[in-house]
């Protein structure tokens, strides 16, 4: 079986790509980290692999709004090629910055004709949040949530806060499964937007989406941030895990080509 393969994009500002690619050849991929003007200088780059991830980071500064920049040269450059790189049943994820770009750029969750229906606005407490977060898997549907249930890992940013237009929008996203993490209590319970158990104020404490057929998927904090068990904050005291919650992630991706 060839070994999968992961493309790791980035653009000035990134600054998780060189952990991405770590986990994801610990996960038993090849990962090469590639600039976006290689690849907007060459689409047909895309067709040599077979994941797609946008890590996390500033792109751009995020200096018009998180991930702004980055998301319109996906749409107005890559957008066919990425959409035939979807469609092709390969996969495609965002964390953090990467989530922010995935969803403005109307991969996850297609614009109407009033404009987009879901964004990731400034975090509630209107402050920068850096911290560790606990999160439950509430749906199936993306590939690189299968068979996991709980998560513990860090997350870091300004700009999280999940939001829809109207309340049935996102009623809609979870009724079809395309909501597949929320933050959640220590001890499993909803965090029902109380800060810090929600870190953001993210509408239902979504933390994850995918898109309708389940192969893109961004989310706000880091799992290749939790990787590994010496990573975890009380690994000290709790004892070392066999990896890091984030890890399963990128072995489902990987996973998911070998099988």
């Amino acid at each position: 079986m060839p070994t999968p393969t992961a493309l790791i994009l980035r653009s000035p500002g990134t600054n998780c790509d060189l952990e991405t690619a770590f986990v994801f050849e610990k996960a038993g991929a090849f990962a090469e980290r590639l600039h976006i003007n290689r690849l907007r200088e060459d689409p047909s780059l895309l067709q040599k692999f077979q994941i797609l991830v946008l890590p996390g980071g500033f792109s751009y500064g995020d200096d018009v709004g998180a991930g702004k920049i980055l998301a319109n040269q996906l749409t107005h450059f890559l957008g066919d090629e990425l959409r035939k790189f979807r469609d092709r049943e390969k996969l495609i994820l965002g964390i953090c910055n990467g989530f922010q770009i995935l969803l403005k750029a109307g991969l996850i969750i297609l614009p109407d004709e009033e404009g987009p229906v879901a964004t990731l606005a400034n975090n509630k407490q209107g402050r920068y949040e850096d911290r560790w977060v606990h999160m439950k898997v509430t749906s199936q549907k993306s590939p690189f949530v299968k068979g996991l249930d709980r998560l513990f890992i860090p997350m870091a940013h300004g700009e999280g806060r999940f939001t829809c237009r109207e309340q049935w929008i996102l009623q809609g996203l979870e009724q079809t499964g395309q909501v597949v993490l929320k933050y959640v209590r220590p001890d499993g319970t909803p965090a029902n937007e109380e800060f810090p158990h929600n870190p953001n104020g993210s509408s239902h404490d979504v933390a994850g989406v995918c898109d309708a057929s389940g192969l893109v998927m961004g989310l706000m904090p880091h799992p290749e941030r939790h990787a590994f068990p010496t990573q975890h904050p009380h690994w000290t005291r709790q004892g070392l895990k066999e990896q890091g919650d984030g890890f399963a992630l990128f072995k489902n991706a990987v996973d998911f080509f070998k099988s």
